[in-house]
């Protein structure tokens, strides 16, 4: 449970932690966009062409970008194991009983499992090089114009924030509660399903009165500094756009030709 790698930042000067939150958080959905249009393999060596690039570019260890993998693990063979055994097709490679695979399985599955690989990297590099405040002050922004309908931006950039930020702080408190429970003779490696199952409530219990601790806590703090929103707020840093931000822009849009012209060849 602590080697999930989203909602961690890891400081260090690199030109992907110096660029605009703004930029990173279009740069990221843009990313993510283009990714589901792939339908190549030829995309997705783009695509991991490109990711590797980022990665050297930020100078984050690869070994912790891979580390948040371990967590996807169970959802990428279930993902790849419904489209391998459900994913219908005319090249039947083995057929018993029920069970039918088929190549056209096997693609799609090998499909869904780059995808997947690719998106979760993608979107750690983003939390990894931006700081919680970088990265309210960025959503605040892009929501910002829709601020005359009402749309509470702050609000919204500050729940989101907070949220990413506690999802490390919560695996490490169920990993602390798991140890505690180990430790006064508790099993949770042995027996079938409904066993396992019934012996997550003993965690599951000190996990809720913790997070919601947590939550008093930080409303104590934010209520302690005066904390009012976005009422008379002020910024230490100004957030601008240079010549860095618009090449980055420019090479996202370089990006996304690559993968629409690997699509259409």
């Amino acid at each position: 449970m602590t080697k999930i790698t989203i909602g961690q930042h890891y400081p260090t000067d690199s030109i992907i932690h110096h660029l605009d939150a703004r930029v990173k958080l279009i740069g990221t959905i843009m990313y993510i966009v283009f990714l589901l249009f792939v339908n190549h393999y030829a995309g997705y060596g783009v695509a991991a062409l490109f990711l590797t690039g980022i990665i050297a570019l930020s100078k984050i260890p690869p070994r912790l970008i891979f580390r948040g993998l371990r967590m996807i693990v169970f959802i990428l063979i279930f993902a790849a194991g419904i489209n391998l055994f459900f994913t219908a097709g005319e090249t039947v490679l083995f057929h018993f009983a029920f069970i039918r695979i088929t190549l056209e399985g096997i693609m799609m599955a090998s499909h869904m499992a780059m995808r997947l690989i690719l998106l979760v990297m993608g979107s750690s590099i983003l939390t990894l090089t931006t700081s919680p405040i970088q990265l309210t002050d960025g959503i605040e922004s892009l929501l910002n114009p829709l601020k005359p309908i009402k749309v509470p931006a702050h609000d919204i950039a500050m729940l989101m924030t907070i949220a990413l930020r506690y999802i490390p702080a919560l695996a490490e408190e169920m990993e602390k509660i798991m140890k505690a429970q180990k430790a006064r003779g508790a099993d949770f490696d042995t027996g079938g399903l409904i066993k396992r199952i019934r012996s997550m409530l003993p965690i599951l219990v000190p996990l809720f009165v913790s997070a919601f601790k947590r939550a008093d806590e930080l409303a104590t703090a934010m209520e302690a500094r005066c904390y009012r929103g976005d009422i008379n707020r002020t910024k230490m840093k100004a957030m601008k756009m240079t010549r860095t931000e618009f090449i980055g822009m420019g090479v996202m849009i370089c990006f996304g030709g690559l993968i629409f012209l690997t699509r259409l060849l």
